[in-house]
This record gives C-alpha cells, structure tokens and sequence, in this order.
C-alpha cells in the first residue's frame, strides 16, 4: 500500500504523487482509490483503485536514487535493432507495461540510435515507434528528474551519454 505524499510512477503517466487515499461508493460498493496528480501537468487527475490488480500493475515506487545510479552507471546495452515491426511492438509493449527503469532506458536508446541510422538513410522512424519513444522517455524523464532533482530537459544527456 502507497501513502499520501509519496511519488510514483503511474504507467505511461508518468511521476504523480498520491494526493490523498479516498472512498467512492460505486453501485453501492464502497471503494478506496489513491487520487493520483502527475508531478508535471495539473491538467489531469487519476483515480486508482487500491485494490485492482490491473491497477497495481501499473504503479509502482520510485526508483531510488542509489538504484538509479547503479544503471545509469551500467548503462544498458542496445541489441540489435528488431525488423519485424509486430515483433518489436510486442516487446516494446511488454517494456512499457512493466515499467523497468532500466528497460525503458535501453529501449529509448534502441530507438534513437535505430533513429540515427534512419536519418542516415534520408528516412524517419515508424510513427509507432515514435508513439513508444514518447511513453518511455516520459516515464523515463519524470522518474529521474525527481530522483536526481535535475531539469527533465538534461534526462536524455544523461541517458545516452551516462554522464
């Protein structure tokens, strides 16, 4: 169980902070949800069940900062680039849902690296991968700008840099 106050990422959402934890009566069933605000748009405010199990895959705590150092220390390595186009969104998929910081890292530095070689060709990148560029780097530049408290602006230096 999560706390008010606390930050976590919440999916492709991103960084949001419980808010507070709070009862709705739904068909006469009294349910708890964590109200959820993303730390980087007051636009939008999310109501997550408690006790949902596909909710609570999608949530989960910040990565620590001890954590998050060790991989941006041991940056993760780029396997070659999928062709198959339902074989990579397949995985991409699968990298999103689970929300592995690491994994998501890797699969941003796979697709502009993949984007690199594109752009030599004279091409762009696949508007579906774009689409998962987005998710990740979101989630992936919410959660660190708020572990190391820098800029999200300086997230993807550090990313594909490792510095």
């Amino acid at each position: 169980m999560f706390n008010i106050g606390q930050n976590v990422l919440y999916g492709a959402n991103g960084v949001c902070c419980i808010t507070d934890i709070t009862n709705k009566n739904i068909a006469g069933n009294d349910i708890e949800y964590y109200v959820l605000k993303p730390i980087y748009s007051d636009s939008s405010t999310y109501f997550l069940p408690t006790h949902s199990i596909g909710g609570q895959s999608k949530i989960r705590e910040v990565i620590s900062e001890n954590e998050l150092n060790e991989i941006i220390s041991h940056l993760p390595e780029i396997d070659g680039w999928i062709e198959d186009k339902n074989e990579r969104c397949e995985l991409f998929k699968n990298i999103i849902l689970h929300a592995d910081c690491a994994q998501l890292i890797r699969l941003i530095r796979a697709i502009l690296d993949h984007e690199k070689v594109q752009q030599s060709k004279g091409k762009h990148l696949h508007i579906v991968d774009e689409k998962f560029l987005k998710e990740a780097e979101k989630m992936v530049f919410d959660e660190i700008s708020i572990v190391l408290h820098i800029q999200r602006e300086n997230v993807l230096e550090l990313i594909t840099n490792g510095n």
